[in-house]
């Protein structure tokens, strides 16, 4: 299993994500550092590497679509004050000029501690322009722990006098994402059906992983609308390959899924990318949802 060395993480980060010490007229009102971070799963890492010594502000509210986010003003202010801003660089465009307008310091950008080795057009995204990388390294387990490992060198580069705490924290998460990864490769060992169909091509990484193959409906950007040629190809692909269940999610309509299993006799359930938490969600952090999803792979590949 790959890991980052502690003493490489700064190097897979951005430069601005290895600072100094952070001062106290950037501590929080209870004296923890604030951080900002762009995306559910980027907060949910934080928050464990960080415990007790971080505050975390989510720029994506709970039930948006971060693919679409526009930051308010507020937003802006509470990230240009924060010691350290976690995000995934080119993910949300909004995220990127924000950061390099008033947080370039702060900025700690975990695209390399990631490996976004995926391109979009694997996903037979059109839209997607040439060299973009499918972002959801999240629904990887190992590739998440990577990103856990980078973030507590980073919180220690910041804040030195809790660095063992952070350090501590960062593998405490891992060990816990190591067990998520070992129960994902048996889940999904022994299934009749690889060949995963989805409405939004987010499970690129899980897919490759776990010796599945993903074929999205729509591509990295679930509100960009499939042609009728695509649809067609999709609903060929599932008759030929006698898949049997067809991916909706959690944050986007089920309509393109609805069409396709219509045509083919498929079944629709839901697939939860974790790009959000909402009350929908079939858990409560990252792993109960992740585990969930696992769930529902097994039943829906007909996993022994």
């Amino acid at each position: 299993m790959n890991r980052l060395l502690p003493l490489a993480a700064c190097a897979v980060l951005a430069v601005g994500g290895c600072g100094g010490a952070w001062g106290t007229e950037q501590a929080a009102a209870d004296g923890r550092m604030p951080v900002t971070a762009s995306i559910y799963p980027l907060q949910f890492a934080a928050e464990r590497v960080g415990g007790d010594h971080v505050d975390v502000t989510l720029l994506t509210r709970p039930g948006t679509e971060p693919h679409d986010l526009e930051l308010t003003p507020k937003a802006v202010g509470r990230l240009a004050r924060s010691s350290a801003v976690v995000y995934l660089a080119g993910f949300q465009p909004a995220v990127d000029e924000a950061v390099a307008s008033q947080a370039r310091d702060a900025a700690v950008d975990v695209s390399g501690a990631a490996d976004l080795t995926l391109a979009a057009s694997d996903d037979h995204d059109d839209h997607a322009s040439e060299g973009a990388r499918d972002p959801h390294f999240w629904l990887d387990p190992q590739r998440m722990a990577a990103v856990a490992t980078a973030l507590g060198e980073a919180f220690a580069e910041r804040d030195p006098s809790n660095a063992a705490a952070y350090r501590a924290n960062a593998t405490s998460l891992v060990a816990d994402l190591d067990t998520l990864d070992a129960e994902f490769r048996d889940g999904l060992a022994r299934c009749a059906s690889t060949d995963l169909v989805t409405s939004h091509a987010a499970f690129g990484y899980l897919a490759a992983r776990y010796g599945l193959s993903q074929e999205g409906i729509a591509g990295i950007a679930p509100d960009v609308e499939p042609n009728a040629a695509t649809i067609r190809d999709l609903t060929r692909h599932v008759r030929e390959t006698g898949a049997t269940t067809v991916y909706a999610e959690s944050l986007v309509s089920p309509a393109l899924a609805e069409t396709v299993a219509r045509e083919t006799g498929a079944r629709v359930t839901v697939l939860d990318p974790l790009e959000g938490l909402t009350d929908a969600s079939p858990g409560s952090d990252y792993l109960e949802v992740m585990r969930a999803d696992l769930r529902t792979l097994r039943e829906g590949q007909r996993c022994s």
